[in-house]
């Protein structure tokens, strides 16, 4: 009687088996390093062309290149098969 109790409070209650899972899905790199996606399930990215050269540019557009770039519908479709799982 006492080793029928042990033995019960020794069972797990929980499966020890192996449960099939999918393979984990890999991020972009390339995606990775330009774009961050936000709260609202787009994406924003920087614009290219303001780190450097930037003495033959003039004002208005430097500010323009400062200002942030967001994904837009069918872009942001595609950036979220590149990056299942956000971005970090």
């Amino acid at each position: 009687m006492f080793l029928f109790a042990r033995v019960l409070s020794t069972t797990r209650l929980f499966s020890t088996s192996a449960v099939a899972q999918f393979p984990k899905l890999k991020s972009h790199s390339g995606a990775k390093k330009r774009w961050r996606s936000i709260a609202s399930g787009i994406f924003k990215r920087a614009k290219a062309g303001h780190k450097h050269l930037n003495v033959n540019k003039s004002p208005a557009r430097k500010n323009a290149l400062s200002q942030t770039a967001y994904s837009h519908g069918s872009q942001t479709a595609t950036l979220k098969k590149l990056l299942p799982y956000g971005s970090p």
